[in-house]
């Protein structure tokens, strides 16, 4: 599937309104493979921010993460209303996002956005090291380095040191961070959106509970102070979920979808993907009265140490996001739309007040 059949079948051609196409440093020819577990997810973003208090303008993550073995960005294409629409990309994270700004005259400011990626299911065989490309030492300061909300000294440096004691490689130290936030930590359906994600407050309140943000962040942090190149990664459920969790997928109207997860780099292993906090929704939200010990907790905690299955769009890794043109501060992270008008920062958790929808299909054939 290439860009050119991208562009017929994405029916962007509204009367009255711009369109164009985002060129990506990946958007180059890919043919996914269906024999070899390949799959193609189109995600549209249209968002409506309000006019009444000046000139509003919108930025909207674009997939950023790119891997041979798991995913592609296939390109993105928009049409709306705005007087100006540029791609922008984090020099630091390399996040991209779309900027657009509308006129103060502009009535019902409209933006509508589309992505094509493709993925395929992700485990590492954590039996067998292999050979990967060494981690480059500008990687490992990035996802080694404190940030506001991920400090890795005091009480975080203490906790991760009492974690991995007797951990004698840096796979044990992963492992043991791991089962100890599955073990430790909850997930609180009343945390707004998927949380915050300051994980000095969780450990110095001793409230480890949370939604995605914080309990994967957690692991982040902790595998940083012990040492371990570790990252937060940003973005949405597009499908259910094939293996029969009802509560680890979505699709059609994935507004509210949005899902972190994290990896930690390993010597012989590269890369790896973890997911505790997925485990804590499996015991809170697929059945009523689940424990750790229940069968089919206990599968996915084995699953989600080195493993993700990826009906899930990955946006990007960023932290402390100044956004290009925002007088706002900084973004713990990229995860919603975001808006901003003259009063001030939208509330990207009320998709009602800051009026946008997200939705996801597979394309098949």
């Amino acid at each position: 599937m290439d860009r050119r059949t991208f562009l017929k079948t994405s029916a962007l051609a509204a009367a009255g309104l711009g369109s164009g196409r985002i060129a990506a440093a990946a958007d180059r020819p890919f043919a996914p493979d269906p024999a070899h577990g390949w799959r193609v997810f189109e995600v549209t973003t249209r968002v409506e921010p309000a006019a009444d208090q000046g000139a509003p303008q919108v930025w909207l993550p674009l997939p950023s993460v790119e891997d041979a073995g798991w995913i592609r960005p296939m390109g993105n294409l928009w049409q709306g209303n705005a007087a100006s629409v540029q791609e922008w990309r984090d020099p630091a994270y390399g996040a991209r996002l779309l900027h657009a700004r509308w006129d103060a005259g502009e009535p019902v400011p409209v933006l509508e956005v589309v992505s094509r990626f493709a993925t395929r299911d992700r485990a590492i065989d954590l039996t067998r090291p292999a050979r990967p490309a060494p981690l480059d030492e500008a990687a490992r300061r990035l996802y080694t380095q404190p940030t506001a909300l991920l400090p890795t000294d005091g009480i975080v440096r203490q906790t991760a040191q009492d974690i991995t004691r007797g951990a004698r490689s840096d796979l044990d130290k992963a492992r043991a961070i791991y089962e100890w936030i599955v073990d430790n930590t909850q997930r609180n359906p009343k945390t707004r959106g998927c949380g915050l994600g300051d994980i000095r407050f969780m450990l110095e309140t001793g409230d480890l509970t949370g939604k995605c943000a914080d309990l994967n962040a957690l692991y982040v942090g902790l595998a940083r102070a012990a040492g371990l190149p570790a990252r937060d990664v940003y973005g949405v459920r597009v499908a259910d979920s094939q293996f029969g969790y009802k509560s680890l997928g979505k699709s059609g109207d994935i507004t509210k979808a949005q899902h972190c997860r994290a990896e930690v780099w390993l010597a012989g292993f590269g890369w790896v993907p973890v997911d505790p906090a997925d485990v804590r929704k499996v015991v809170l939200e697929e059945k009523p009265g689940l424990t750790l010990q229940d069968d089919v907790v206990a599968a996915a905690r084995r699953k989600l140490f080195g493993a993700w299955e990826m009906n899930w769009l990955a946006y990007n890794f960023a932290h402390d996001l100044k956004l290009p043109g925002s007088a706002g501060a900084p973004l713990p992270f990229l995860m919603y739309p975001q808006g901003e008008n003259a009063a001030g920062r939208f509330d990207s958790l009320d998709a009602a007040g800051f009026v946008y929808k997200i939705t996801s299909k597979e394309i098949t054939g």
